[in-house]
């Protein structure tokens, strides 16, 4: 199976990806992740600074050795959210994984502090769970990561989901959405954007020229040297 994050998604095309034709999976998903990190990015900034400070005080807690106590989950949905938040954003060479950077911890707070988010994830979770159950015999965090991903495969991309798995299409379709909102709006996702934001550049030498000459623009007419000064 190809990573479940190296898929855009677009229900249009319907061709078959070899593992070699692949794009990254941070390519494919920093896609999906522009709307719903915008519609985060349109919270109050009050909101999104108690999103960020109740996330790193979690993982700060976690570092510490203290175990995070969910307010919304049970156990079982807080595994199975750890799970599927790893397996739509893994650790690679680049950066930590999607529970390295308290996707879990975002998305429970999300729950709590957002409640008609709640129907949909806690629906989508058991269905996840008797999917398993009735294929393997066995909850999804209890199941092999070759069973997890025969699930997912089914619900992953819309165009190819079998039939009946409409439930479980739009829940992982949400699923990832949140996913990628809380992976880069941490300080994890926005070191692997390597975003420099406004940090100063003293060595900043104005635009490339190839770029310059590709905008069919130049810098000559603010050449100082070439400055017709005209006496008061």
């Amino acid at each position: 199976m190809s990573n479940l994050n190296d898929e855009p998604m677009n229900d249009a095309t319907d061709n078959e990806q070899s593992p070699s034709k692949e794009i990254s999976r941070r390519d494919a998903v920093q896609l999906l992740a522009a709307l719903p990190v915008a519609a985060f990015l349109s919270w109050p900034t009050a909101e999104q600074e108690k999103v960020r400070r109740y996330v790193e005080n979690a993982l700060a807690a976690a570092g510490q050795g203290k175990a995070y106590a969910p307010k919304f989950f049970t156990a079982a949905e807080y595994r199975t959210v750890g799970l599927l938040a790893d397996m739509i954003i893994p650790k690679d060479e680049r950066s930590g994984s999607a529970t390295d950077a308290g996707v879990p911890e975002f998305m429970d707070f999300t729950m709590t502090d957002r409640p008609r988010s709640q129907d949909w994830m806690r629906k989508g979770l058991a269905w996840i769970d008797a999917q398993s159950n009735s294929r393997f015999g066995k909850p999804f965090a209890d199941a092999t990561q070759t069973q997890r991903e025969a699930i997912l495969n089914d619900i992953a991309w819309p165009a190819k989901a079998p039939a009946g798995m409409d439930d479980g299409v739009s829940f992982f379709s949400r699923f990832r959405d949140l996913t990628a909102s809380g992976f880069w709006s941490s300080e994890t996702g926005v070191k692997d954007l390597r975003y420099i934001g406004s940090v100063f550049n003293p060595n900043w030498n104005g635009c490339p020229p190839e770029a310059l000459r590709k905008l069919g623009v130049s810098y000559a007419k603010f050449d100082r040297s070439k400055l017709r000064l005209t006496p008061q």
